[in-house]
């Protein structure tokens, strides 16, 4: 089994499109989307669609969670919310509820998704050092879990203690846990403006994170086209 994890979609269907194609091709069997198919880029509906049609599991993100309410939040700064604005006033009342009824975490085959972290996962906490991540660590039930939200790729591992790698291929270990970072589909933000994803080859116990182009120049005009921040569009091609 080949499992294509992959997260922060963010209504970014060219990345998505791309990423599905780079892990079909790397014969992959399964997927697994670890929240936030919506929010700041221009293709809401579509993703959702696409992600339904897949029928993998899917973890809620806090995009997911905000596109689904009502009402604007305090939760997001100024950038983030009126994305989210316009975002909800495009998603049917179909698509909201199915978001709204995402699960905040669940087991998969032999490991856990969560789109934040397992220790509060509602609250949309972040996991950038060895201290965020030891929270989680303590209500890791299965070896591996994998995460988002931070749109970062990275590795933490807990054996003796807890370390922070910046690794590409990770050979799971039995006698460690592992919380991994599968980085982010449509708005990387670790420099890099490729669309990040993960494999995990359960057979072979090993975890590899990796990079892939997709057509950047036509989300951008999807972005000004909508009438969304120019900003949105910008941060897209420093991977910021």
């Amino acid at each position: 089994m080949r499992f294509a994890i992959f997260s922060d979609i963010h209504a970014n269907l060219e990345a998505l499109e791309a990423v599905l194609k780079d892990a079909r091709e790397r014969k992959c069997t399964h997927f697994v989307c670890l929240g936030d198919v919506v929010g700041y880029n221009a293709s809401p509906r579509e993703c959702v669609k696409r992600i339904r049609e897949l029928d993998c599991p899917v973890v809620k993100g806090n995009h997911d969670e905000q596109a689904s309410l009502p009402a604007p939040s305090s939760d997001f700064n100024e950038l983030a919310e009126r994305a989210i604005k316009w975002t909800r006033d495009n998603l049917t009342d179909d698509d909201k509820k199915w978001l709204r009824d995402l699960p905040l975490q669940r087991r998969v085959h032999d490991f856990t998704i969560v789109h934040a972290t397992l220790d509060t996962p509602g609250q949309w906490s972040y996991v950038f050092n060895n201290l965020d991540a030891a929270a989680s660590f303590t209500y890791q039930r299965t070896n591996v879990c994998f995460f988002g939200h931070t749109h970062v790729p990275m590795v933490f591992i807990r054996d003796q203690g807890v370390r922070r790698e910046r690794i590409e291929h990770i050979r799971i270990e039995p006698a460690r846990k592992y919380f991994i970072n599968a980085g982010s589909v449509g708005q990387p933000r670790d420099g890099n403006w490729r669309a990040a994803y993960c494999i995990y080859d359960v057979e072979n116990n090993l975890v590899e994170l990796l990079r892939v182009k997709y057509d950047l120049a036509t989300v951008q005009r999807k972005i000004a086209e909508a009438g969304l921040p120019r900003l949105l569009a910008e941060r897209l091609a420093i991977g910021r």
